[in-house]
């Protein structure tokens, strides 16, 4: 695939690629290699899904990949990321697109749609947060990001299964490559320390886009909770919990994270994967939303089920993933929907 560039404001150049057809999508990145991605067959096969509805534009930001790396190493904060997607999409003349935020490049996508509400569709995002610093708690991102000053190769491989869960040869060789060659260890470091300080809370009620918020994390990642307090913070988003543990879209179930993906983006609907019917509740979890339908308390359903209050929000969390609801209103008014169509 053929490496384009853009040159930002600043003069800092940037590689990117455009592919498919359909409405364009623009796949934001985090540590990114676009050309090296390309050898992943796991990557590969998702973008290849995605260009046969879809005009995918993917870019390296500063610093990594095809781009320029001969840049400021003190300016890599939420403006420079701005500079990038600005100078991409003015390179290939789309006067409107969605964004597909992933991981450290959400806060991008939100500031640049709330800043820019006439150049953005639709905004699909995964695995990060409005505050970086939030997404950067977990033990596991703090162990991994010890490593960058210690081994640069060790963090590359160890990033590759931690965080994308990508282990099987050749995949895992495949991907720890793309890791290593995306930038070096000084931008890296650079690169991570000024995500600390990134936060676009304030932005969010700016955000008119409609917005679905995608969660697929094991444990000792970034809760789900966070995930759907996003969604329920923006004016037009839509929480949809993925079933499997692999912190990561378009590997674990491909097929439907494709078609929910494309779905989104085209129409503005979910796919059904994303929202099945009631019936496929266990009826344990029907006797918790017929309850929260009602109007009860976590702790009322546990009384009335005999159940520990935990348990049922549990259940909840299942309820919500399953019927891709925001929140305890929205299941409701999904089940309403589902049980009194039309």
């Amino acid at each position: 695939m053929d490496v384009r560039f853009a040159r930002a404001r600043d003069g800092v150049t940037i590689g990117y690629q455009r592919f498919g057809q359909g409405p364009p999508l623009v796949w934001m990145p985090s540590l990114s290699n676009i050309v090296a991605q390309w050898r992943i067959p796991a990557v590969r096969a998702a973008y290849q899904d995605l260009a046969r509805n879809l005009t995918m534009i993917l870019y390296d930001g500063r610093g990594t990949g095809a781009s320029d790396r001969r840049i400021d190493l003190g300016d890599l904060g939420l403006d420079a990321h701005l500079r990038d997607l600005h100078a991409v999409l003015d390179d290939t003349g789309l006067p409107r697109v969605s964004l597909l935020g992933y991981y450290h490049s959400v806060p991008t996508a939100l500031a640049f749609a709330a800043r820019n509400p006439g150049r953005v569709d639709r905004l699909v995002l995964f695995g990060g947060t409005p505050r970086l610093r939030e997404a950067m708690l977990p033990a596991q991102t703090q162990a991994l990001l010890s490593l960058i000053d210690q081994d640069w190769g060790l963090f590359a491989d160890a990033a590759a299964t931690a965080w994308l869960g990508w282990d099987a040869a050749p995949t895992g060789r495949w991907t720890a490559e793309a890791f290593r060659t995306a930038t070096s260890a000084p931008i890296a470091k650079a690169w991570f320390e000024a995500a600390r300080d990134i936060d676009v809370t304030a932005e969010l009620a700016a955000v008119r886009a409609p917005a679905l918020v995608l969660h697929r994390q094991g444990e000792q990642r970034i809760p789900a909770e966070t995930s759907r307090r996003l969604a329920e913070t923006l004016p037009d988003g839509r929480f949809v919990e993925l079933p499997g543990s692999t912190p990561t879209l378009f590997l674990e179930d491909r097929d439907t994270d494709v078609r929910l993906v494309t779905d989104f983006v085209t129409t503005g609907a979910l796919a059904a994967a994303g929202r099945p019917a009631t019936g496929r509740l266990t009826p344990r979890e029907n006797d918790v939303l017929r309850l929260l339908a009602a109007g009860d308390s976590n702790a009322e359903i546990a009384r009335r089920l005999g159940i520990a209050v935990h348990t049922v929000e549990r259940h909840l969390s299942a309820v919500y993933r399953k019927l891709g609801a925001r929140g305890r209103s929205d299941a409701v008014r999904l089940m309403l929907d589902f049980r009194h169509p039309g």
